[in-house]
């Protein structure tokens, strides 16, 4: 009877809540905050140019990405001066837009890029259907071209898109390039579109043989095709596996045999779906820590002899993965990555060609966790049988140079209170390697991205970036020149053409007008640092609030959290900042940090984290709220709320479960509560082996401890974390007779509540919540 009366309280509080918030706001508060992306979007002109690089380093040209035909600028790579040109004729550019090279299928699109666009051009005498795939592979409609069309579509350099005319009936697949360009669906595009994909296996090996497999077992096809099996003990259930990469000289492969293992099915339901008014089932696979994960073995095939070489399948106990498979040019061994379940292990292994023999060559461990899944820096120097080997043995992510026949440590190619971010590039000829790096400078954010040159021996580095902020860089296609373009939260990008040998200025390209910004008044992101929980770490955070705040009132404090471990969340580049903003419009301080256990930092600051995700930092981002209050006064640390979806969503509950004497709401969407309902790589990455751990992070556990506010969204779809997370949080909240706010969208996905009737019903709660109605 208590569970019905409490479900009929919350229906009541749905129904009448969002008159209840706006009854408490300000109509004027919200139409502001509503504009707001509107209004002040126009106070700054952003510098984005098209770029096109002139052949032979001779410098870059650009033109106004919002005025195509205004003609171009040039700036010369000797001089520095920038000189506006007509045409770029003179400077061996081809007038006109190029043609786009048709492409095979299965490209997607990558990351970034300058807006740019592309002329798509029907050849054919019947209509094409266009998409554009995403960084992920996924392909989204924009509509038809029928017979003969063109069309001139704004896109951004690399990015993909394809043409059909029903599934599996590709025309063309083309990739946007910095310059516009024209892209034909014609009959060259549709073979080029057809034409098979690579595979690791060549048609013919030694003696013209190939490998296949029938039956579950590894057979070889002689020249003449005749057939015969390499293996006989392949089953159904432990099954030699259709990956082998060949040696360099043909005479050898290595296969893998790979056992088959049931993959956890969940059930979603589609109470509403369009099509029909009965609820549908949606079935998904979702491994979870802890379940069977498929076991890899390696198996050198000699195709001279016909055999498979002795393997001893208790070295590769355990595994995880089984990947990076690399044969030696000579092809005397093949060297691949051996990580261990629970990413407390992973080996560099070499296998003899000859004799099967396993040698270890780098054997990384760790007592908490690897992290495997961000930092693995795998790359060889073939020609001169070394390799580059990324590790945080000394406590921060760096770079070793490694004997790739002895494994022998030869030097540290980075060493330091910083991190290697990303290989960039490798100039093997010349012994130099290009790398992002964070915290390279101590008087900086820890979390700006620099690039440094260093030689293989781990001399001569030197920072290429200038600028107090976080870089990104575009280099000419023979690396003679790049771009460097740098910004931070409370300044505005900045663009400079830099020389590759020195990183020196070669000129100032242009930067984002913020001048109508400044001249309103209107405040930066506030960049804040303030020590941990532990008296001795700086913590690095935001502060963002209303535009006009008014001279000597307090407003309620807000934090949006996401505390993942896999990467840093505060933003560090320039950016409108749109969700915080709005929110702030509302009459709140909105607050973004970085705890400990975040990552690219020090390895003692990321471990934090280990078999501990119920902490999220939340000690550090108290700590660090209560210095900023002190440094900014019109923070009222008495009214503190917080908010997060996903990763983010089970840190915003933890928070007042287990800090709920700090704050007084929290709003948490699509939840990952309990570690054991959520994928399985993700979870077993930073929690290791599932284990009693687990249930003592889980906000589950804990849902008895509850204080203050509570709303709970989550989609009845949401395929990225089990919606069954969050109801049974909900579940053992009613057992504990909590009071709280839930809502399981129909229909909905993975962030449901950053969806715009979502994220409106939080910024009610927040003011129902924090704004007492004797309060506004």
């Amino acid at each position: 009877m208590e569970a019905l009366r409490h479900r009929f309280c919350l229906a009541a509080v749905w129904l009448t809540g969002a008159a209840g918030a706006l009854g408490q706001g300000r109509a004027e508060d919200w139409q502001r905050a509503e504009t707001l992306p509107e209004r002040l979007a126009p106070l700054i002109q952003r510098f984005q140019p098209r770029w096109i690089w002139l052949p032979e380093g001779k410098g870059v040209a650009g033109r106004d990405s919002k005025a195509p035909s205004s003609g171009f600028w040039v700036v010369d790579a000797k001089s520095g001066e920038r000189t506006a040109v007509a045409s770029l004729a003179e400077w061996g550019v081809p007038s006109g837009e190029a043609r786009l090279e048709p492409l095979r299928a299965g490209a997607s699109s990558e990351p970034g890029g300058e807006p740019t666009e592309v002329e798509f051009h029907n050849d054919f005498g019947f209509a094409v259907r266009l998409f554009w795939m995403d960084t992920q592979g996924k392909a989204h409609a924009y509509g038809t071209l029928g017979p003969g069309e063109r069309r001139v579509q704004p896109t951004y350099a690399g990015h993909v898109w394809l043409a059909d005319v029903q599934a599996n009936d590709l025309v063309g697949v083309f990739r946007a390039q910095a310059w516009a360009g024209k892209a034909r669906f014609d009959a060259a595009s549709r073979e080029a579109a057809h034409t098979p994909v690579a595979t690791p296996q060549p048609k013919a090996l030694v003696s013209g043989r190939t490998l296949f497999l029938r039956d579950h077992n590894l057979w070889v096809r002689s020249a003449e095709g005749e057939t015969q099996p390499l293996t006989q003990d392949g089953t159904p259930e432990d099954p030699y596996a259709e990956s082998w990469v060949p040696a360099p000289d043909g005479t050898r492969v290595l296969a893998f045999r790979e056992t088959v293992v049931e993959t956890r099915r969940i059930a979603l339901i589609d109470s509403s779906p369009s099509d029909q008014v009965q609820p549908r089932v949606v079935w998904l696979d979702y491994p979870k820590p802890g379940d069977p994960v498929p076991q890899r073995r390696p198996r050198i095939v000699d195709l001279e002899l016909l055999e498979l070489l002795p393997a001893d399948d208790g070295l590769w106990k355990d595994s995880y993965q089984i990947t990076d498979v690399h044969w030696a040019p000579d092809s005397s061994r093949v060297h691949c990555l051996y990580r261990v379940r629970g990413h407390q292990r992973v080996v560099l292994r070499a296998i003899d060609a000859h004799s099967g023999a396993v040698t270890d060559l780098v054997d990384e461990r760790s007592e908490t966790f690897l992290d495997d899944t961000q930092k693995t820096v795998l790359h060889w120097l073939d020609a001169r049988g070394e390799l580059l080997w990324g590790s945080e043995r000394s406590g921060y992510q760096h770079l070793y140079r490694i004997d790739s026949r002895t494994g022998k440590v030869l030097n540290a190619v980075t060493q330091g209170p910083f991190v290697v971010r990303r290989l960039d590039h490798v100039d093997e000829a010349n012994g130099q390697v290009w790398l992002g790096v964070m915290g390279i400078h101590p008087d900086e954010d820890p979390y700006h991205e620099h690039l440094v040159r260093v030689d293989l021996d781990g001399s001569h580095l030197r920072v290429l970036t200038a600028g107090d902020g976080t870089h990104r860089w575009d280099f000419s296609p023979d690396r003679s020149l790049w771009i460097d373009t740098w910004s931070r939260v409370d300044l505005p990008a900045v663009s400079v053409l830099r020389r590759a040998s020195d990183g020196g200025q070669v000129a100032e390209l242009g930067r984002d007008d913020a001048s109508a910004w400044e001249a309103q008044g209107i405040p930066w992101p506030e960049r804040f640092v303030a020590k941990g929980r532990d008296g001795v770490t700086d913590i690095y955070g935001i502060v963002i609030g209303p535009t006009h705040p008014e001279a000597g009132r307090t407003y309620p404090v807000i934090e949006t959290i996401y505390a993942g471990p896999h990467d840093f969340h505060v933003p560090k580049a320039f950016d409108f900042l749109w969700q915080e903003r709005q929110l702030a419009e509302l009459g709140f301080v909105v607050v973004r940090i970085d705890g400990m256990g975040t990552n690219w930092r020090s390895k003692a600051f990321h471990d934090v984290c280990w078999q501990n995700l119920a902490d999220a930092g939340l000690p550090d981002r108290v700590a660090w709220i209560r210095a900023a209050a002190e440094r900014f006064p019109f923070m009222d640390i008495q009214r503190v709320g917080i908010f997060g979806g996903s990763a983010g969503g089970q840190n915003a509950l933890a928070a007042l479960l287990h800090h709920g004497d700090f704050y007084r709401a929290g709003a948490a969407d699509c939840g990952c509560h309990d570690n054991r309902m959520d994928k399985l790589w993700w979870n077993e990455a930073w929690m290791g082996v599932l284990g009693p751990h687990y249930a003592a992070n889980s906000n589950v556990t804990h849902a008895a401890k509850l204080q203050g506010d509570l709303l709970l969204t989550v989609g009845e779809l949401d395929r990225n974390v089990d919606p069954s997370s969050t109801l049974q949080v909900v579940r053992a909240l009613l057992a504990a007779g909590k009071r709280f706010e839930w809502l399981v969208v129909p229909g909905a996905g993975h962030g449901v509540g950053e969806r715009l009737d979502m994220a409106r019903r939080r910024s009610e709660f927040f003011v129902r919540t924090l704004y007492p109605q004797s309060s506004r």
